[in-house]
C-alpha cells in the first residue's frame, strides 16, 4: 500500500526559514500528495516565499518560482498551496486549517523553521504501513541546527537531539513539529485545541494515545533553526515550563507518561545547588557538590557534546544546560503557585499542558 501525503507547514514571520523548509519537502524520496503552507498572520515576506512555489509561480506569475525555475519543485512535484488566515491565531489554528485542506491520506506537519532529511517522509509512512495500530509517527532533531548562529544553537539541538533519540521508540507523547498522522485520527478524536498556542502537542496527545499507538523515531529527522541567543532561550524555557506542574497531574490522571527532556536527576541535582547557593559564603561545598551532581548527572549529554564540538564545549554547555533547567524549575514553581491562587485554577484546566522542550 502506498499512502497519499499531504505535508502541511504551519507558519508565522517564517522567511527566514520557509524556502529551505520547502527545498526539503520537495527533496523527498516519496513525492508528496499535496504541499500546503498556512500563513498565520504572517508581517514578514512569509506569503511571497510560499507563493515562489504556487501553481501561479509555475505559470509565470510575478512570485517567481524556487531554485531550478520550477514551482512544482524536484522531480515534478505538487505546486504548493497557500493558506493565509489574518490575524495570527496560533499553531493550531493553522495546523487545523492544513488539516481540512488536506486530501492526503497521511498528513505530515512539518515546522517552518525545520528542514527534512531526504528519506524522512518515506520512513514514516514504511512504520504506519507495517503497524496499522499506529496511528502517529513523530521524529527527532538533527544534532545540527538548520542555520548554524553560535554555540547556544548548537547546545539547544544537541540537547533536543540527544533526549528525543534516547527516548525512540513506542511512546504516549507525540510532538507534531515533524510528525506523519493518519487522516482518520483526526476524524475520530478531532484537531488541535485552538485555545492553546504553547500546549497542544500534549493535549493531543491525551486524546491520541488512548486509542493509537505513536511511535517516535529516529529515521525522521528535521535541522532546526533553533534560538541562537541565551536571554531568549531561558525565557523561552520560563514560558513552556509554567504549565509543566499542571501537564505532569493531567498525564498521570490520564495513566500516561510524558517525554522529557531532562531526567529526574537532572532536575534534582540542579534544584539543591539552586538551593545552596545561598549557603555559599558559609558552606562553599555544597552548591559545589551539587554542581558535580548534575554535570554526572548529565554525563551522557556531556561526552556526546564532547564529541560533536569538541572538549572545550561540553564545560560551556554544562553551564547553559543548567541555567536552562533553572529557568525550567522557576518557571515550574510559579506555574505551581498559580494553580493555587484564587481565579487561576480555571484558566490552568483549560490549558492543561506544557509543550516542546518540554522538560
Amino acid at each position: 500500500m502506498t499512502f497519499s501525503v499531504t505535508v502541511v507547514v504551519p507558519a508565522h514571520n517564517a522567511a527566514r526559514t520557509l524556502s529551505a523548509c520547502l527545498d526539503s519537502v520537495y527533496a523527498q524520496t516519496h513525492r508528496p500528495h499535496q504541499v500546503i503552507v498556512v500563513d498565520d498572520g504572517s508581517t514578514d515576506a512569509t506569503a511571497r516565499i510560499a507563493q515562489a512555489y504556487t501553481a501561479d509561480a509555475a505559470d509565470g506569475g510575478p512570485a517567481g518560482g524556487p531554485a531550478g525555475g520550477s514551482a512544482r519543485g524536484p522531480a515534478g512535484g505538487p505546486p504548493c498551496e497557500l493558506i493565509r488566515q489574518w490575524p495570527n491565531r496560533g499553531v493550531s489554528a493553522a495546523r487545523n486549517a492544513g488539516i481540512a485542506a488536506a486530501t492526503g491520506e497521511v498528513i505530515f506537519f512539518l515546522d517552518s523553521d525545520e528542514a527534512l532529511t531526504p528519506d524522512s517522509v518515506a520512513n514514516a509512512l514504511e512504520i504506519l504501513e507495517k503497524d496499522p495500530e499506529c496511528g502517529c509517527v513523530h521524529g527527532v532533531i538533527a544534532p545540527e541546527p538548520l542555520f548554524d548562529d553560535g554555540p547556544v544553537e548548537r547546545y539547544r539541538v544537541l540537547h533536543a537531539h540527544w533526549w528525543r533519540v534516547r527516548g525512540a521508540g513506542v511512546v504516549e507523547t507525540a510532538f507534531f513539529a515533524q510528525a506523519a498522522v493518519r487522516r482518520e485520527v483526526f476524524e475520530r478524536i478531532g484537531g488541535f485545541d485552538e485555545s492553546l498556542r504553547d500546549s497542544e502537542d500534549l493535549e493531543l496527545s491525551d486524546r491520541l494515545a488512548p486509542h493509537y499507538r505513536i511511535v517516535l523515531t529516529d529515521r525522521v529527522v528535521a535541522h532546526h533553526d533553533e534560538v541562537e541567543r541565551l536571554g531568549p532561550l531561558l525565557a523561552e524555557t520560563y514560558r513552556r515550563a509554567l504549565l509543566l506542574v499542571p501537564a505532569l497531574a493531567s498525564s498521570r490522571r490520564g495513566g500516561r507518561r510524558n517525554l522529557t527532556a531532562n531526567s529526574p536527576a537532572s532536575v534534582a541535582t540542579a534544584a539543591f545547588t539552586l538551593a545552596a547557593l545561598p549557603l555559599a559564603g558559609r558552606w562553599p561545598v555544597l552548591p559545589a557538590a551539587g554542581l558535580a551532581a548534575f554535570c554526572a548527572a548529565n554525563a551522557g549529554l556531556l561526552r556526546f557534546a564532547a564529541r560533536r564540538h569538541g572538549a572545550a564545549f561540553a564545560p560551556y554547555a554544562a553551564g547553559v544546560h543548567f541555567l536552562v533547567v533553572g529557568s525550567l524549575l522557576t518557571g515550574a514553581g510559579v506555574g505551581a503557585l498559580r494553580m493555587l491562587l484564587p481565579g487561576r485554577r480555571a484558566t490552568v484546566q483549560a490549558a492543561p499542558h506544557a509543550t516542546e522542550e518540554r522538560n
